[in-house]
């Protein structure tokens, strides 16, 4: 049972924590996410412009560089958080069942989205939004036409799901994943 958490301009990827998903990325816990903590339920995958992630914590951080960025040409980046049950049904929270083969499948795309560097995925040092958050190199461009919620649409594509053609917002998305689902 993944889910997609979505906010006003962006959409994240709860995947269950279980041994296999601890060990597929072990690498997390080395970087400090405690994913194998009894209380950790999902991680939770985002995949963003490294300006407009790195650079805007809360929107009161807002400025014009990472928005620029974003809206033209950004190099991207992985962030990656933990937590606990997640109440379901919400509005800002959509779960599907998918089958072992498929959960599989996502895990790979997840995976193929961090750049590897000769020891793993790269870690940006310094780069979190709490204690149990992290960002990583990803691989791809960031732009208008190319955002977190396309990457989230494709994640889902490959996941079994169906997603409208072209999804820019969470509410293009969320209407998308509601139709076809």
């Amino acid at each position: 049972h993944i889910l997609v958490l979505k906010n006003p301009i962006h959409t994240d990827i709860a995947i269950p924590v279980d041994d296999d998903v601890r060990e597929r990325f072990h690498f997390l816990t080395d970087a400090g996410i405690p994913a194998d903590m009894a209380k950790v339920s999902y991680i939770v995958f985002g995949w963003g412009g490294r300006a407009f992630y790195l650079e805007t914590p809360t929107w009161s951080e807002l400025k014009a560089v990472p928005v620029m960025k974003a809206l033209t040409s950004d190099a991207s980046v992985m962030h990656v958080d933990v937590t606990g049950d997640i109440v379901e049904p919400h509005a800002n929270v959509a779960g599907f069942d998918i089958d072992e083969e498929r959960f599989v499948v996502l895990l790979d795309f997840i995976a193929a989205s961090f750049q590897q560097g000769p020891n793993g995925p790269i870690l940006i040092e310094n780069a979190a939004y709490s204690r149990f958050d992290r960002f990583y190199e990803a691989n791809g461009r960031f732009n208008a036409l190319v955002g977190c919620n396309t990457w989230t649409a494709a994640a889902l594509r490959t996941a079994g799901l169906r997603t409208g053609w072209w999804n820019p917002l969470p509410v293009s998305l969320d209407l998308s994943m509601r139709l076809y689902n």
